[in-house]
């Protein structure tokens, strides 16, 4: 478990604070991550990876010359935000493009694709890479579905290595694609890991047996097994990599492998080397050529015991990428060119949206009125979220990781923060909602993050800061979140999501709206309706996000987004009676 850290929910944070106190001559901390220290050449495309804390060396360990160029980094297990891949890749750029790789999350997915369209907005042009190596989490048929685990190092280091030669930015994509084409990964896991301030793990795996295939954030494998010894831990994943090879490759013998044995937090150093000896000897067994293997944590999960092995089945071209130099603060490779010095390079222009929010747009009085209802009810869903926090996490972890208690409680408690501090600067409804959102999608990061994040951006943009809101205009707010979370996420009703319980709460509000009724009574109306939606995804499959591959497993337990939309929907009722915003 990890035993030394300070408040829980600062922990990211100050963990990359000490990381880039610590590696001064590599990186240098921009919001959101970190860059080389020395910036990126002029006119050479910028690399830039990211994702969740609690993976180290992934992903700011791999920032330097030869790997990475900059890295977002977000909360405990949670996609960084789109604001902070953008303030990273803007702090990266050196002029020639950006392409943002990741591993295959659906959180990730969301953001870093926001923040492509976002640099697109500030005249940078801007590419999105995600890794998709776990076989365990998908079929070959629906490998664009798979998870990105380990094999991201190799991914990443042929994009970089390809852009440190000059490359432009479709070639180095193309690059990406080819080394992603060919990376393969299993993992399995003996127990579970512990975030920071948690009294229990993700998940747990019962005595003498092991987790086959598990994820990095401890979603489930495809299965258990009794605990094996050394080898035949080593003959369970080299079996499922050589039983799929890439379509270019006929069969393994006479084929070069770039081959990784990924300790992913517990596992120490010398049960890895038992492990790749006998990795080493099926391989050479196989007729592989085995080419600068690599023995270690590299994608890790906080204290999880587990290990994984990742091949890349090489190429000419891959081979040379493999073996160009690098230098970074946790993975260095050949002899490159001496360390440039550390510059103080100026930090990224960003605009008023992203730093300054102590001015807010003049809002009418009626408006400013509205802003405290709209702070009512966050104070209503934080305490909500915070009440179910452990009950969320539980529904989560039956099919999934676990952790949507914990990211909606970062979440909704950076949303009231930043309400509070628009609402003390006068600012209206619309305003106070648009900063929460931008808030909860910052902290939170995620899936639900960055579809909370588009509700609350939604309803405010809609509600702006002049009218006084009544039920017409929260129920067509409402809608448009609805239709701005479906295009965002992909998801439709069925599919066993947040969306299941907003489409027919937004429909019902529209009803009851176009009927006359109050808010209150609108929303009371809708709250019910989104109350039996929720109780209904029990008996759904997911077709969406990490549950997809264990839908069995979901039978009969409600999934926790819609769930706790329902809880949120209930607990902002209880305060419209108090806190009007209409004059019905």
């Amino acid at each position: 478990m990890t035993r030394l850290f300070n408040d829980p929910a600062a922990f990211a944070d100050e963990a990359l604070e000490g990381f880039a106190a610590a590696h001064r001559g590599w990186v240098r901390p921009v919001t959101g991550g970190v860059v080389r220290a020395a910036g990126t050449p002029s006119g050479q495309v910028a690399v830039v990876v990211g994702g969740g804390s609690g993976h180290y060396p992934a992903f700011s360990g791999l920032v330097g010359r030869g790997l990475a160029h900059g890295a977002a980094v977000g909360n405990v297990f949670a996609s960084p935000s789109a604001r902070q891949i953008r303030s990273v890749a803007r702090s990266a750029h050196g002029g020639a493009g950006v392409l943002l790789m990741y591993g295959n999350y659906a959180g990730d997915v969301l953001h870093f694709g926001q923040a492509a369209e976002r640099l697109a907005g500030d005249g940078i042009e801007a590419r999105t890479f995600a890794v998709t190596d776990d076989i365990s989490s998908a079929t070959p048929h629906e490998s664009a579905k798979r998870r990105g685990i380990a094999g991201d190092l190799p991914v990443f280091k042929a994009a970089a290595a390809a852009a440190e030669e000059g490359l432009p930015l479709a070639e180095v994509l193309r690059v990406a694609e080819h080394a992603n084409a060919r990376t393969r990964s299993f993992g399995i896991a003996f127990s579970g890991c512990t975030l920071p301030g948690a009294d229990h793990p993700l998940f747990t795996v019962p005595e003498a047996r092991m987790a086959v295939g598990l994820g990095i954030h401890g979603e489930p494998g495809i299965g258990e097994e009794p605990l094996p010894t050394a080898d035949e831990a080593a003959r369970l994943m080299v079996g499922a990599l050589l039983k799929e090879l890439p379509e270019d490759v006929a069969a393994p013998a006479g084929q070069r492998a770039a081959v990784i044995l990924n300790g992913l937090g517990s596992v120490k150093y010398e049960e890895l080397f038992v492990v790749y000896r006998k990795v080493a000897e099926l391989l050479a067994d196989a007729g592989v050529d085995i080419v600068d293997p690599e023995v270690g944590e590299l994608v890790t999960s906080f204290d999880m015991a587990g290990v994984s092995l990742t091949l890349t089945w090489l190429d000419d071209r891959l081979e040379q990428l493999w073996r160009a130099p690098a230098d970074t603060p946790a993975y260095r490779k050949g002899a490159p060119a001496a360390q440039e010095p550390a510059t103080e390079a100026a930090p990224a222009a960003e605009d008023a949206e992203d730093t300054d929010d102590t001015r807010v747009p003049a809002a009418t009085e009626q408006s400013r009125a509205a802003a405290a209802t709209v702070l009512a009810a966050l104070n209503a869903l934080t305490d909500t979220v915070d009440t179910h926090a452990d009950e969320l996490g539980r529904i989560d972890a039956v099919a999934g990781d676990g952790d949507h208690g914990i990211g909606m409680r970062r979440g909704t408690t950076a949303a009231l923060r930043a309400a509070v501090r628009a609402h003390d600067l006068g600012a209206g409804a619309g305003t106070v909602l648009v900063h929460a959102g931008d808030a909860w999608a910052d902290r939170a990061g995620g899936t639900s993050g960055a579809l909370w994040g588009t509700i609350l951006r939604s309803l405010g943009t809609r509600l702006g800061d002049q009218a006084a809101p009544d039920a017409e205009a929260v129920a067509r707010g409402v809608s448009d979140a609805s239709d701005a979370v479906r295009r965002l996420g992909g998801a439709e009703v069925g599919d066993k999501t947040m969306v299941d319980v907003l489409v027919p709460f937004a429909d019902a509000l529209t009803e009851a709206a176009a009927a006359g009724d109050p808010l209150t009574e609108a929303w009371q109306r809708a709250a019910v309706t989104a109350e039996k939606a929720a109780a209904a995804t029990a008996g759904l499959l997911p077709r969406k996000g990490r549950a997809r591959p264990h839908a069995e497993k979901s039978l009969g337990t409600p999934d926790a987004g819609a769930h706790s939309l329902a809880l949120i929907t209930r607990a902002v009722h209880g305060v419209l009676p108090d806190h009007p915003l209409d004059q019905h």
